[in-house]
């Protein structure tokens, strides 16, 4: 019986220090997760365009969660440093989304000459904006501003004239990209959004245009019936009564006869 019991006690206690190691191993062990990993991937690739790698995190970070962005421009020997903040156009971002976002922005910004924007410059390219390029002042319309109005990101990379094809290429090399059919899938539906509203709009105009006609007939109608195209005739004055032929008096009779 003694044997049991001192059995049973070792393997309860090769049991317990067996659970509490592993307990241990697992708080020692860093939580990291897809999504931690996939903003420290991008953080990482876009630190470079974005100046420094604080740029790079705030970005990410912003588009991600929709929130305020905060840029630095570096001090340099002849001007001071220079603080950017803004709003994203667009709201709550997927990572695959944040980067295709960037990675149209920094393509857009190096069509123009700019490879390594300022803060200002890459507040420009996401929202839209003016900026000095190197043949002269560059009207940017905006990545996010384009993609706030609905535009998949094919109709986003054909009014910024880029491929949608290459973007996605150099942006699989940053981190996570949307899938092609969620690409595909959200051009589709600004598509759809873009007829529907060309369909109301259409429909708008008829009906205006219906009721426009329908008010002229409405008042060609009514002076129509007060014209009065046949005013009655004045009655002609009767004729006057000619006065009665005096009688011819009678010839007297001639004498001897």
């Amino acid at each position: 019986m003694k044997r049991h019991l001192l059995a049973l006690s070792v393997f309860s206690a090769v049991l317990g220090f067996g659970i509490g190691s592993s307990v241990a191993f697992a708080a020692d062990a860093p939580a990291t997760s897809d999504g931690a990993q996939d903003a420290s991937k991008l953080t990482s690739s876009y630190t470079t365009f974005a100046g420094s790698s604080t740029n790079a995190q705030a970005l990410v970070s912003g588009l991600r969660n929709g929130t305020s962005i905060v840029l630095i421009t570096p001090a340099t020997a002849t001007s001071p440093a220079v603080q950017t903040t803004f709003t994203p156009d667009t709201g709550k971002m997927g990572y695959g989304n944040v980067n295709i976002a960037l990675a149209m922005a920094q393509a857009d910004l190096a069509k123009a000459g700019i490879t390594q924007p300022t803060a200002a410059q890459i507040e420009a390219a996401l929202n839209g904006g003016t900026l000095a390029g190197s043949h002269g002042p560059v009207q940017l319309p905006g990545v996010l501003a384009l993609r706030d109005k609905h535009d998949g990101w094919g109709g986003v990379a054909k009014s910024l004239g880029l491929k949608l094809g290459a973007v996605e290429h150099a942006a699989k090399a940053n981190g996570p990209v949307p899938d092609h059919d969620d690409v595909a899938h959200a051009d589709k539906d600004a598509k759809a959004d873009k007829d529907a509203k060309a369909d109301k709009d259409a429909k708008a105009d008829k009906d205006a245009k219906a009721d426009k006609d329908a008010k002229a007939d409405k008042i060609a109608k009514a002076d129509k019936v007060a014209d009065v195209s046949h005013p009655d005739k004045v009655d002609r004055p009767e004729k006057a009564d000619r006065p009665d032929k005096p009688e011819r008096p009678d010839k007297p009779e001639r004498s001897g006869r």
